[in-house]
């Protein structure tokens, strides 16, 4: 590990020397390329700073204990070595982690589809109570929500919904909410008064980029038809709304929020190269061994992954056992305890299985 970090260490100053190179500043994308490897290796190169100082500390600390010193200085050195002995340990586990490979998706934007499930307008009512859960959350982090796609019911509720999530890091956090989301409440259609229990499937897909993603137009039929539904004085009167067909998958997307053809067409061609850039990313996990995947899973959209316990105001992520009673604050978008947990778990499989 630490020849891996001296290496880092002697890549970090060369890369330092660049950046701030005229040259190099002077072609904006070869520099922007060279920041972002810049900006992946510093979290590494200060932590092994800090081990480097606490080594230092230490080798101090028991120099200090060889001398002569009354009995109170002779104490305080004794702290401080045992304080730098446990502290060494903890930034070991800390670098390990950080050593671990990262996701090359993980910085990436978010798109998130939400779909009613079994249910009827309950599961519709609910995606909405999602979508709101994720929109809050994303203002929480400073992050920026736009709607692709969507399509509402009676009750105000979305029978699908599909947003973008923008802000560094959101596929990082956003990652292992793919997969089935159940909730169990009375629904306010209800006259009895019995609990029901949805479900709504969700999931979350890395913005794929043209680099990521070659889309052949030869192979995407475009239909355009008059938007339908709440939309304002545009609806039924223009030919706004846009159907994009990919054939060699049968990927359908249709898009119809935007007054504008142009815009829709751009969306749906966003959430069809979102979708293409999940199909070879789900293929390539495939083909992993079963025991080098994770527990915890990022795909899987039949997976139950989590229940919404309304009666109880309760909240329980299955794959890791943990369960929150604080459902209000789950759905206003406190959504950090369970995904701390969520990358923890995966971080320590991650570790497990190297150490193996």
């Amino acid at each position: 590990m630490f020849d891996r970090l001296e290496e880092l260490e002697k890549k970090y100053g060369e890369l330092s020397d660049k950046v701030n190179s005229p040259d190099i500043i002077a072609d904006q994308n070869r520099w922007r390329e060279l920041m972002k490897e810049h900006s992946a290796i510093t979290p590494i190169i200060e932590k092994y700073k800090e081990y480097k100082k606490t080594m230092s500390d230490i080798k101090e600390a028991k120099e200090m204990l060889g001398e002569s010193l009354d009995d109170e200085m002779k104490q305080m050195f004794k702290d401080e070595l045992k304080e730098g002995q446990e502290r060494i340990e903890e930034i070991k586990e800390e670098l390990k982690i950080l050593l671990l490979p990262a996701d090359p998706n993980d910085e990436k934007n978010v798109i998130v589809e939400i779909r009613g499930g079994a249910g009827g307008d309950e599961a519709a009512l609910f995606a909405g109570d999602l979508f709101r859960m994720y929109s809050r959350y994303a203002e929480r982090r400073r992050w920026k929500t736009e709607i692709m796609s969507s399509n509402e019911n009676d009750l105000g509720g979305y029978k699908e919904i599909v947003f973008m999530i923008a802000g560094k890091g959101a596929y990082s956090r956003l990652k292992y909410e793919s997969g089935v989301h159940r909730v169990q409440r009375i629904p306010t259609t209800e006259s009895g008064g019995r609990i029901h229990t949805s479900t709504v499937t969700v999931a979350v897909l890395p913005e794929a980029e043209d680099v990521d993603v070659e889309i052949d137009m030869n192979d995407v039929r475009v239909d355009v038809f008059r938007s339908s539904g709440n939309g304002g004085q545009s609806v039924n009167t223009t030919d706004s709304a846009v159907r994009v067909t990919h054939a060699p998958t049968g990927i359908v997307i249709s898009c119809q929020d935007e007054k504008s053809q142009l815009k829709n067409k751009d969306k749906a061609l966003k959430i069809l190269r979102a979708k293409l850039y999940e199909l070879e990313l789900q293929k390539q996990q495939n083909e992993l061994s079963a025991e080098r995947r994770s527990q915890v899973g990022t795909g899987d959209r039949s997976e139950r992954i989590r229940t919404y316990n309304f009666p109880q105001g309760r909240v329980t992520d299955h794959r890791v056992g943990l369960t929150l009673h604080r459902l209000d604050s789950v759905l206003d978008g406190d959504l950090d305890e369970i995904m701390d947990t969520l990358i923890t778990t995966v971080q320590a499989e991650k570790l497990k299985s190297v150490n193996e």
